[in-house]
């Protein structure tokens, strides 16, 4: 009796972790009906590839990977954010099978279905997909997507014109498939979305059902309720609105990580009206100040842009005085650079040269370092709880409460234990750097 060959998918996912959301998502109804996904060019049918178009430089690797898929195997989907532009993407790739933007699910997997059928004699009850779907993380931690789109019109941003206004999912299903992760063995949660503040506005904040009790729609009873499952929860794009101060207390009492990535990109107020950036003013300094006193322990992490159009030196001054007087932990710093379509590129200032803003990044990357590296020297001796990541012939190698996967620092751990990625230990800090620590387990 002959066997048909189960189809076989190749996947690549570029850009964000909403976008590796979405592409586990994909994965998870192609496994379902029975294809196979592997990871290499040569043993897939097709290669679907996940864009990113947020910046000029993402969509060229969106589209030098498109190239590479179509050089090592010819048959290619391409989805995602720089979707929205089929005419770029086909000017350079005409061979490709089907182009779909973001969270354009259903399309993808039928452009799949015709270009490798699905197998008929796939059973789905014997074949399980894990109740978590198919995750792209490593088993220990996840992101959990709670809307898609945004409600802001931020100048140097396509976003909403790529993903739409802001969708916020229903708690009840946000919790259900928390609580499934955990299930499956993930200790650590990573909230995310374009504006985690925001949850729930679209809808009134509504009450929703979660085994059988009721949940508001809102950022404050979500992570209330994520607290209950006995994890990590640690919160990423978080626009500093007055509703953060309420989720300040349940970091103060240990129920969530107390770490907040807070997107403030300048501090300059005439750059901030520039780049029309929401809840932002003068008293963003008081309200750090504030949750630090509420929360000693909390870190906030950051990310910066660098010469925005009409950034004068004085300006750029202002930012580094800022810098000084808010002692953020983590941040990270983008020269800016024009993206298509972005009404930044419409305004009536100055354009930065790029020696300039090179120089400007350099300044600034100078000078938070310094910050960086003095706010850890304070961590040691101290006694912290370590995630550990990886294990290799040096060691184990982990992250604190402090770090978030992939952006932030690593903690290197000197230990006698077997550690097995996954572990929780508590150790003692013993040594830093600008960006990682080093302890010993206790």
């Amino acid at each position: 009796m002959s066997t048909v060959a189960t189809p076989k998918v190749g996947f690549v996912s570029l850009g964000c972790p909403k976008a590796l959301v979405d592409s586990e998502r994909i994965l998870t109804q192609l496994r379902m009906e029975g294809y196979e996904v592997v990871a290499t060019y040569q043993d897939a049918d097709v290669v679907v590839v996940n864009t990113c178009g947020f910046i000029d430089t993402a969509k060229a690797e969106s589209l030098e990977v498109i190239g590479e898929a179509i050089a090592e195997n010819g048959k290619v989907i391409v989805t995602g954010c720089m979707g929205v532009e089929e005419s770029a993407i086909r000017n350079v790739h005409p061979s490709v099978l089907a182009v779909t933007g973001p969270q354009q699910y259903e399309q993808v997997v039928t452009a799949v279905h015709d270009a490798v059928a699905p197998p008929q004699n796939h059973n789905p009850l014997i074949d399980l997909v894990p109740p978590q779907g198919i995750k792209l993380t490593p088993r220990h931690y996840a992101y959990l997507k709670i809307s898609e789109g945004c409600n802001h019109s931020c100048s140097f941003c396509i976003i909403p014109s790529m993903r739409g206004k802001l969708v916020s999912r229903p708690v009840g299903d946000v919790l259900s498939e928390a609580e499934r992760l955990v299930k499956a063995g993930v200790k650590e949660l990573l909230v995310i979305s374009q504006d985690t503040s925001a949850y729930g506005v679209d809808v009134k904040y509504k009450t929703d059902f979660w085994n059988g009790q009721p949940v508001k729609t809102r950022m404050l009873e979500l992570c209330e309720a994520l607290s209950t499952l006995g994890v990590w929860v640690r919160l990423h794009y978080v626009y500093p609105y007055p509703n953060v101060d309420d989720v300040i207390p349940l970091m103060a009492a240990g129920k969530i990580l107390p770490y907040l990535d807070i997107p403030f990109q300048h501090a300059s107020p005439k750059i901030l009206k520039a780049m029309k950036r929401p809840a932002f003013e003068d008293k963003t300094l008081a309200r750090i100040k504030k949750w630090r006193e509420q929360c000693p322990e909390l870190i906030i992490r950051s990310t910066f842009i660098v010469g925005f159009p009409g950034e004068t030196e004085e300006d750029f001054q202002y930012l580094l005085d800022w810098l000084s007087e808010a002692q953020l932990d983590r941040v990270g710093c983008f020269q800016y650079s024009p993206v298509e379509g972005a009404p930044a590129n419409l305004l009536d200032a100055a354009v930065v040269p790029d020696d300039v803003k090179q120089s400007r990044w350099d300044r600034f990357m100078e000078h938070q370092q310094a910050i960086s590296a003095a706010r850890l020297q304070l961590k040691i001796d101290k006694e912290i709880e370590v995630l550990i990541d990886e294990v290799d012939e040096q060691g184990a190698i982990g992250r604190s409460f402090f770090d978030a996967p992939e952006i932030d620092g690593r903690v290197y751990v000197d230990s006698d234990q077997d550690l097995k990625p996954g572990d929780k230990v508590m150790c003692r800090v013993t040594d830093a750097d600008e960006y990682d620590l080093w302890a010993e387990t206790l």
